[in-house]
């Protein structure tokens, strides 16, 4: 296990566990989180063996979104929000080449629940609630929630939840597509990891490819996305040692 500030990392043979390590403050992210998730996303990237990982809380929450206190040290809460902005840990975490599983227990609020939508894959424990109140405090969602939530849930059920800053309890996440399945909070650990441990036991070529496909499906006109699952398609064909080509 490798420990940073406000995040741990351990590497489980090809799945890569990373947990939210500020509990105190129910995880909520901060300059230095943002410093230690671009490091810990970047290593586990770099890391070939990595297949998988998972990204989890520790204590009574996934994580509250950005830090509040922060706030209070810089000019406005737009500043404090630009700061944490200044690396994109977001396009690291979306740009994974291994799967990517979100474990949420507890609030996954603001920046927490769009850390969980910019992973593959959710599951949920029974306790999960999930909100986005960042219109109650002048702002909209910045952690690319407003372009996930809606390719997950359609455009009526993005703009509720944005708009409102309602919550929406694992069940009702769960019937809106945001979680893959909810399962008791003392079992979202095993479940999770042997998701992960499933999903590495895949060809990394093939699961990128797949995860490319699908989500081309909400950026690419029907005819587009077709021609790149053949294209994507012939090309693992092809490494296969198929009619594309000869095995390697």
């Amino acid at each position: 296990m490798t420990s940073f500030a406000t995040v741990r990392y351990e590497k489980r043979g090809p799945v890569a566990v990373v947990t939210l390590d500020r509990p105190r403050a129910l995880n909520a992210y901060n300059v230095a989180m943002r410093d230690d998730l671009y490091a810990v996303f970047g290593a586990a990237d770099e890391d070939s063996e990595v297949r998988a990982l998972v990204l989890r809380g520790r204590g009574r929450a996934f994580s509250t979104g950005g830090d509040l206190t922060e706030f209070g040290t810089a000019p406005s809460p737009f500043v404090a929000r630009e700061v944490r902005w200044q690396r994109d840990v977001w396009g690291r975490l979306l740009g994974l080449r291994a799967v990517s599983i979100a474990a949420v227990h507890g609030y996954a609020v603001g920046g927490g629940f769009e850390m969980a939508l910019l992973c593959d894959l959710c599951v949920a424990a029974d306790d999960a609630r999930f909100a986005l109140p960042e219109t109650g405090l002048g702002m909209i969602p910045g952690v690319g929630g407003t372009q996930t939530l809606p390719r997950r849930v359609g455009l009526a059920r993005a703009l509720d939840v944005v708009l409102t800053g309602r919550h929406l309890d694992a069940r009702a996440a769960c019937a809106a597509g945001l979680v893959a399945r909810v399962v008791p909070r003392r079992r979202l650990d095993s479940v999770a990891l042997a998701l992960a441990r499933r999903l590495a036991t895949l060809e990394p070529e093939l699961a990128l490819a797949a995860r490319r496909c699908v989500r081309a499906a909400h950026d690419l006109s029907l005819v587009g996305a077709e021609a790149l699952e053949r294209r994507l398609g012939l090309a693992l064909e092809a490494r296969a040692g198929g009619p594309g080509g000869q095995r390697r």
